[in-house]
């Protein structure tokens, strides 16, 4: 069966555009001109994907997408918008997108990126790494990976699906060192040729769950010029 994407667009050269490339590419696509009718789709429909752009008549695409979430759908969002300030992406992460597409934009790229999350939600998290035990703690955070629950000092810490994955995959290093590309290619399953800064602003997200001093981390730390690692001794 095709994956099945809605784009929540308003531009509507764009919208052809999409439309009729992704539709070349064998994908179901669903196609909403405003945040209001879009939200209402996402909650309706079985799509596997959303293309969401930010600004959005009747609902932006900030509401759209934390609506979403708090609903507790899961499906991969990728929001296209032509802002491309550092603050807003570390937003958009914030409320739980999954990439991050600054127009104007190579096609080839974001039709890559399309089937990097399409792959990546099919395939789940299975991992070669040996699995973790059921509960694992470090400091005053304790993470049960098999319910997806953590807590910081006894009370529940609400993460994101990719900063939980994050956690997970620095966890699993038991200490170790991970690189940005090494993240890149677990979490969201990028290959080499993509840039981003993905994983610094879902670590800083980390970060400011976590730790009592995210400026000064005692657990997350950033290994100059090699990547992350999680302090759990």
């Amino acid at each position: 069966m095709h994956a099945r994407i809605l784009v929540i667009e308003d531009n509507t050269n764009l919208v052809t555009g999409l439309r009729n490339n992704l539709e070349i590419e064998g994908y179901q696509v669903d196609v909403a001109r405003d945040g209001w009718t879009g939200l209402e789709m996402a909650r309706e429909g079985e799509h596997d994907l959303i293309i969401l752009d930010l600004m959005l008549p009747r609902m932006d695409g900030y509401r759209v997408l934390e609506s979403l979430r708090d609903d507790g759908h899961e499906m991969p969002v990728l929001i296209l918008t032509a802002r491309g300030e550092e603050a807003e992406k570390v937003l958009g992460f914030r409320l739980g997108c999954d990439d991050y597409v600054t127009k104007p934009f190579g096609l080839m790229e974001l039709l890559a990126r399309v089937r990097v999350h399409l792959r990546r939600a099919r395939e789940g998290t299975r991992r070669a790494l040996p699995p973790l035990p059921a509960r694992v703690t470090f400091g005053d955070i304790e993470v049960e990976p098999g319910t997806h629950t953590v807590r910081r000092a006894g009370e529940p810490v609400s993460l994101r699906p990719k900063e939980f994955d994050l956690l997970v995959a620095l966890l699993r290093r038991r200490g170790g060192v991970v690189s940005r590309l090494e993240l890149l290619r677990e979490v969201w399953g990028y290959s080499s040729e993509v840039v981003s800064r993905t994983v610094d602003t879902h670590v800083a997200e980390v970060r400011r769950k976590l730790e009592e001093d995210p400026t000064a981390p005692k657990y997350l730390l950033t290994v100059r010029k090699a990547g992350y690692r999680l302090r759990v001794e």
